[in-house]
């Protein structure tokens, strides 16, 4: 019998969640996951993860989506200058929620999954902060218009959460214990 691991596939084409995955030091390749990512009501993310494993059903795909809200309403990522400044203007001074969740699945089927909330205070910011930010990060493709792991820490007057990568879109305190738990060994165990 074969005990190597299944093959692990990221159920994303974001640089982002790539760049995290590869800290782990696994072996692991990323695929389009070829659905719609738009939120629609009562769906939930474990869909890419689905997606995916449908299509590879030997291997264990990982999949993770992320929504920012303030005040209960989405922000999307913004997608130009104009609108990454009016979702830092709504924000300033005020909390922005994230809700990060991951999902493990192997043939068609959920496995595993996680959901990591991160709080995020901003600073009360003048609008020549906001488009001086905007103008030097460019954060066009982030919900909530900041890179966090970059010059978006300046924005911030407090962050809480369980594990500040999920800020990023992927939770890596809970994909390690995901992993572990169908059976993909992240560290060796002690002798």
């Amino acid at each position: 019998m074969d005990s190597r691991p299944p093959e692990l596939i990221l159920a994303s084409t974001s640089r982002y969640r790539r760049s995290l995955l590869e800290r782990l030091q696994l072996p692991f390749r990323c695929e389009a996951p070829e659905v719609d990512e738009q939120a629609r009501p009562g769906e939930a993310p474990q869909a890419l993860a689905r997606a995916v494993s449908r299509r590879h059903p030997a291997a264990l795909v990982l999949g993770s989506d992320q929504v920012a809200s303030l005040d209960g309403q989405a922000l999307g990522k913004p997608g130009n200058p104009g609108n990454a400044c009016a979702q830092l203007h709504a924000s300033s001074g005020r909390a922005l929620r994230f809700h990060t969740a991951a999902s493990i699945a192997r043939e068609g089927v959920e496995l595993d999954r996680c959901c990591v909330d991160t709080l995020v205070q901003f600073r009360d910011l003048s609008a020549e902060q906001i488009e001086d930010y905007v103008d030097r990060e460019q954060p066009l493709d982030c919900a909530g218009s900041f890179r966090w792991e970059a010059l978006g820490i300046a924005l911030f007057r407090s962050l809480e959460s369980t594990d500040p990568t999920a800020l990023e879109g992927l939770p890596l305190i809970e994909t390690v214990s995901m992993l572990e738990r169908n059976g993909f060994t992240v560290l060796k165990a002690a002798t």
